[in-house]
């Protein structure tokens, strides 16, 4: 179970939110997701999450494909700051989904302690990876000897979120992290 102390080691101090109380108390998700939100909090992630947004609402807030959700985060697409992607989290499941900022929902995580622990993963291994592009995020192009390494760590990078959240795992279409993770493959 990822930490307040494990995400701060990566992400950097002061780029770790943890949820006030009085903002999640009246959300309709699960008691221990809630508590994961005010505990260990939600860190900046690079290429993924850029500010983290919690709505103040108690009604689900982030429109999305999948129905309303509570908004957590939020990232500007960089080639149109207009555009804005977000994660949230289902109302009654706790799981939590991508949404792109055409209102498409994609599935990330099947609860929040789950999410935190791939971001943990995630985000250990992107901020320390030469080849992956460290605390900026992966590299677009990479010098053809350091492809196959890049694709060897990006394959056990997907295995290892994978054996943390296998139903993160088990369709492609509609799936954020195998989509992630092979966009910066090919």
């Amino acid at each position: 179970m990822a930490t307040f102390d494990q995400l701060t080691e990566w992400a950097g101090p002061g780029r770790v939110t943890r949820a006030s109380p009085d903002v999640v108390a009246a959300w309709r998700i699960p008691g221990r997701a809630r508590a994961q939100l005010i505990e260990v909090g939600i860190p900046v992630a690079p290429c993924l999450i850029e500010r983290v947004v919690m709505q103040s609402e108690t009604e689900p807030a982030l429109f999305a494909s999948r129905g309303p959700l509570y908004r957590l985060t939020e990232q500007s697409d960089p080639d149109d700051q207009d555009e804005r992607s977000s994660f949230g989290v289902e109302p009654e499941t706790g799981a939590v989904y991508f949404v792109t900022p055409n209102g498409e929902a994609w599935f990330a995580n099947s609860g929040v302690g789950a999410w935190l622990d791939v971001l943990d993963r995630y985000g250990s291994r992107i901020t320390s990876s030469e080849l992956l592009g460290g605390p900026d995020g992966p590299e677009e192009y990479l010098p053809e000897e350091d492809e196959e390494r890049a694709f060897g760590e990006l394959n056990r990078l997907a295995a290892e979120l994978e054996r943390t959240d296998p139903t993160a795992f088990e369709g492609y279409e509609g799936y954020l992290w195998p989509g992630l993770l092979d966009r910066w493959l090919y």
